[in-house]
């Protein structure tokens, strides 16, 4: 940046010079035959000289400095924001290749039948996601049965062993609580966790089944076989091929057309509102299939 600006001060003296030429030109172009070269060499350099002094009194040249940088500023401006704009296009591009919400295989919080999904790859160690989870049902409960949430796993590998063996003990849970124990146990996951990995302790994780209502020797049985680990790796493979790289990786679908958005990170609730209203009414910009 620094470099650029004296760039910009160095092409602004040089234009306020070409711009003063005629002037110069005419003061050393009189009848100087009877000077050496050297003497009207010299005279040529007191002439700039003096125009140079004359220039830094004024504002001129600070005046086109300051436009230079103005400009140079504006278009890195403009360039980040279409950089932006494309990748929130590709972005968006990919998301719509997320895989149908499907009763039968997802954890589903609201309306099963909802218009639109908001559908969460997310990792019960981060920290990230601990706040964002309370937003997610709120948009659920505020919705009238127009959206719902989807629950996908997507354990980081700088949170394990704590992250997966979180997500596979919540498959447990739905095993033998079906949804509403799936959403009980990973709502209490979330709100006992300290986040990083190791925020809730392994040896707890049977004990909270238990508290929940469920049968603690099953439920040890359950985790203990690993028979879910193979759940959580395809719900994580299937977010990186659909671009998901961290989390909360939150895709907002439109489950009657496909059309997909994909807002990561933790969105506040007008957020994801606007995102459900131009999922539903096109105002995205993107073809809807009118004319």
């Amino acid at each position: 940046m620094t470099f650029t600006i004296r760039k910009l001060a160095a092409l602004a003296s040089l234009a306020c010079m070409l711009a003063l030429s005629p002037a110069l030109h005419a003061q050393t172009s009189g009848d100087t035959s009877g000077m050496s070269d050297a003497d009207r060499e010299k005279l040529k350099q007191e002439i700039v000289k003096e125009v140079m002094d004359q220039l830094r009194g004024s504002d001129v040249m600070e005046q086109a400095v300051q436009k230079g940088i103005q400009d140079y500023i504006l278009k890195q401006q403009e360039a980040r924001a279409d950089a932006r704009k494309q990748q929130q296009a590709q972005a968006d591009r990919r998301a719509e290749k997320v895989r149908p919400v499907s009763a039968d295989r997802d954890h589903i919080y609201g309306n099963p039948d909802a218009e639109v999904s908001l559908i969460e790859y997310s990792d019960f160690e981060c920290p990230y996601c601990k706040r964002f989870h309370p937003t997610t049902k709120e948009l659920i409960d505020n919705s009238g049965g127009k959206v719902n949430l989807v629950y996908r796993h997507f354990p980081l590998s700088f949170h394990d062993p704590g992250a997966t063996r979180e997500a596979e003990a919540s498959e447990c849970a739905a095993e033998l609580g079906g949804n509403k124990g799936f959403w009980a146990y990973s709502d209490a996951i979330y709100k006992r966790t300290k986040s990083n990995g190791n925020g809730f302790p392994a040896d707890q994780l049977v004990p909270l089944a238990g508290e929940l209502g469920m049968d603690k020797d099953k439920f040890k049985d359950c985790l203990d076989s690993g028979r879910h680990a193979d759940r959580v790796k395809q719900d994580l493979a299937e977010g990186v091929r659909i671009g998901i790289n961290g989390t909360p990786g939150n895709i907002i679908l439109n489950n009657k057309t496909g059309k997909a958005l994909a807002r990561p990170g933790v969105q506040p609730l007008d957020a994801l509102e606007e995102a459900v209203k131009t999922v539903t009414s096109g105002d995205d910009g993107k073809d809807d299939g009118q004319s």
